[in-house]
């Protein structure tokens, strides 16, 4: 427990250094963090595939990663409407799948000894479980306000699996997916739910009355979304886990973990809170 609670303070000062870090660089501080988790959650996803015998193509899902440093880099060179924006970040996506597509087709073709078409099947799912749904992450905190917004994603994810947690401890008495995650609780995942929209609505209000007034009902979507959501996040990690036979993705946070075990919820929430700021705010 103390190597935990050690780890954690760690980690909160690592993520403190960063933001405030990020608040005179405007973006770039945040973007090559997450580009860097980016490349550790990679490698650790790949480590555990290959754990059961797969073949990912190790290099692509590396490359993958490079679009989180281009969208860090370019989104504070030249802002435009946020509907351009996406229409280019679509063709830009579009070309660099059917460019990768090529490339991991070609393995199988030139290096057929080597690779077969499982392997190529999970090069793409970490690609697009990892380096897609980081993406996120940056996209948000490019927004307009990013800088708070990107805070929404975070909170989603801390305090449900907080709220989750105790609610579990002292009123769970329904088990909740014990093939996937035997500790879990109906009980728990409700009141995981529950903390998350009201911590976001809090937060919401705070956000009111310093940046721009929304309508409080968007921050209790937002926050039941996110709670939904981040279990679900945490689910899936579990899944592949119990699937590849392994306890942690890796061991980066002593206590704690791999940069997937930390951020299965938050990969899951990103995109939300993304989605939902661009075209509900």
């Amino acid at each position: 427990m103390k190597t935990r609670i050690l780890s954690s303070i760690v980690g909160l000062l690592i993520l403190a250094a960063v933001v405030w870090s990020d608040w005179f660089f405007s973006g770039i501080s945040i973007g090559v963090a997450i580009f860097l988790l980016a490349l550790i959650g990679m490698h650790e996803f790949y480590s555990a595939i290959s754990n059961i015998g797969y073949k990912p193509v190790r290099t692509i899902g590396y490359a993958a990663c490079l679009p989180i440093l281009m969208i860090a880099l370019g989104g504070t060179i030249k802002k435009v409407d946020k509907y351009v924006d996406l229409f280019k970040s679509i063709n830009y996506f579009s070309f660099g799948i059917f460019v990768t597509l090529v490339v991991l087709f070609s393995f199988i073709i030139f290096l057929h000894d080597r690779y077969n078409i499982n392997d190529i099947a999970v090069t793409v799912f970490g690609a697009l479980y990892v380096s897609f749904l980081f993406s996120f992450l940056v996209l948000t905190r490019n927004l307009e306000n990013g800088f708070y917004y990107i805070w929404l994603i975070f909170i989603g994810a801390w305090v449900t699996d907080t709220f989750a947690y105790f609610s579990g401890v002292f009123f769970g008495r329904t088990k909740f997916l014990p093939a996937i995650s035997p500790k879990k609780t109906v009980e728990g995942s409700i009141g995981g739910i529950a903390g998350c929209v009201v911590i976001t609505v809090i937060y919401g209000l705070f956000l009111n009355s310093y940046i721009r007034n929304v309508p409080v009902f968007h921050y209790v979507i937002i926050g039941l979304l996110s709670g939904i959501l981040s279990q679900i996040g945490d689910w899936a990690a579990s899944a592949v886990k119990r699937y590849v036979k392994i306890k942690d993705y890796g061991k980066l946070m002593p206590g704690h973990g791999g940069v997937l075990d930390r951020f299965d919820s938050i990969l899951f929430i990103a995109p939300v809170v993304y989605f939902y700021i661009s075209f509900a705010l």
